[in-house]
């Protein structure tokens, strides 16, 4: 048995039950398997062992009081996985299926896909199994205090720079920056993420969904081909969805599905910028359901649906996909309906949203795959900006964070392209992706001993 193989029953042997995080350790992992014989400075440190064990868990207990006097208890987590090239940096998720092995799958792929944004950072995750959805903000304050009252002691500029994911957004981080904030008695880019007012940076909002979506066009480009009259199809009504609408839009996109948990809307005419701009306020502000868009606009909503059951089920044309809502939300019907429907690059923004089975389909169909860990890096390398910026209490332009993050989107693309051809893998991203990211973190591990 292979290096690679025995890892990786080991841990589905030490942990059993964390179905999320042992796909993510076999998707990389066997990837990596053309590193083994190149590196065997890698096998006799460990390196492959190494890799696969955070440096700490954090769990812990967050109970706050509701608006009618009732005591709540929620579980809060922090995995710091790995440090080796920089202080922890990995966002925080509250939602109810927030759960170890989800947030252990998360840090675990935020190790390599920090390495490939060039900069400093290692990975981490965390969050809580709190939903925001439906609580006053007064609520949201008390949970966010709360949770902060653990987590201060394990966070700091230099040591682990928390963000925002799914149901952490501006109004939680502001919560979770002033807790921190009142009782540390200072003021540090220990969260991005931020407001303007206090810290934060242009673009940060946009840059995940941007950052896919400029990653998706550099794929496109390999083949002579832009998104110019492209039919585009978009998962999620978050802050990744949104800012992808509006990048696809003004490439030259026609965008014509959006969803959120509720429910999925088709819309033939297209999500014009107009349009994008109600979604943002009714998700943003009024945080209304999605369905809500089908009244106004006279769109068709499917309840209860995802868009890649809905395109599947309608037979209906997509040229390129951009999966922005969660993980496993493609599986292996939908690929391989988007396949038949004409699609020809799919870019994830959202973490790990193909199943193993639906990369394969993509892979095997010759469609342009961008992996989450390269797609999606756009949100990670502005929070990396927004540290920089922070470290040197200075702020840049909207145009000169855009621009560097275009720069670094591109980069991103190269590299996964260059380890892709130099590992034997030629075009295949998530081999590239993950070869790219591993190789940076490998070589920080091995000069530094065993630690």
């Amino acid at each position: 048995m292979s290096v690679i193989n025995q890892v990786i029953e080991k841990v589905k042997r030490v942990d059993p039950g964390q179905k999320e995080f042992h796909q993510a350790v076999t998707e990389v992992l066997e990837t990596l398997e053309p590193t083994v014989k190149r590196h065997p400075e890698f096998v006799k440190a460990g390196i492959y062992e190494r890799i696969i064990e955070p440096d700490r868990t954090l769990m812990f207990r967050v109970p706050w009081v509701d608006d009618k006097g009732n005591v709540q208890v929620n579980r809060g987590f922090r995995i710091q996985f790995n440090n080796a090239i920089g202080p922890y940096k990995g966002g925080l998720r509250f939602h109810p299926s927030v759960n170890l092995s989800i947030i252990k799958f998360l840090g675990f792929e935020q190790i390599f896909k920090n390495s490939l944004t060039t900069l400093p950072m290692g990975g981490a995750k965390g969050g809580a199994d709190f939903d925001p959805k439906g609580k006053s903000d007064g609520e949201v304050m008390r949970f966010c205090q709360s949770f902060m009252r653990e987590l201060f002691r394990h966070i700091g500029a230099e040591v682990d720079v928390p963000a925002g994911d799914i149901g952490v957004g501006g109004r939680e981080i502001g919560y979770l920056f002033g807790y921190y904030k009142k009782i540390r008695n200072e003021h540090t880019g220990v969260l991005t993420g931020k407001g303007l007012e206090y810290g934060g940076s242009l673009i940060r909002p946009e840059a995940t969904g941007y950052g896919a979506v400029y990653f998706a066009a550099e794929m496109l480009a390999t083949r002579g081909l832009d998104f110019n009259n492209k039919i585009v199809a978009v998962s999620g009504a978050g802050n990744v969805a949104q800012y992808a609408i509006e990048k696809a839009n003004q490439m030259g996109g026609k965008v014509i599905t959006v969803c959120d948990s509720s429910a999925t809307i088709i819309d033939d005419k297209g999500i014009d910028p107009d349009k994008c701009c109600y979604v943002m306020d009714l998700k943003n502000v009024k945080r209304g359901r999605i369905s809500e868009y089908a009244e106004k606009y006279k769109a068709s909503c499917y309840d209860g649906k995802n868009v890649w059951d809905v395109i599947r089920e309608q037979g209906i044309k997509v040229d390129i996909a951009l999966p922005c809502a969660t993980q496993n939300e493609i599986d292996g019907a939908n690929a391989q309906a988007l396949v038949n429907n004409g699609c020809i690059c799919v870019a994830e923004g959202a973490n790990m949203p193909s199943t193993p089975e639906a990369v394969k389909i993509f892979q095997d169909n010759k469609i342009l795959f961008g992996p989450g860990k390269a797609a999606n890096a756009g949100g990670v390398s502005t929070s990396g900006l927004e540290m920089s910026q922070n470290s040197m209490k200075l702020s840049w332009t909207r145009e000169e964070v855009d621009k560097r993050l275009l720069l670094i989107m591109k980069s991103i693309h190269k590299s996964c392209m260059d380890a892709a051809e130099a590992y034997g893998r030629k075009d295949d991203y998530v081999t590239g992706a993950n070869i790219a990211g591993f190789i940076k973190v490998a070589k920080a591990m091995l000069a530094y001993g065993i630690v």
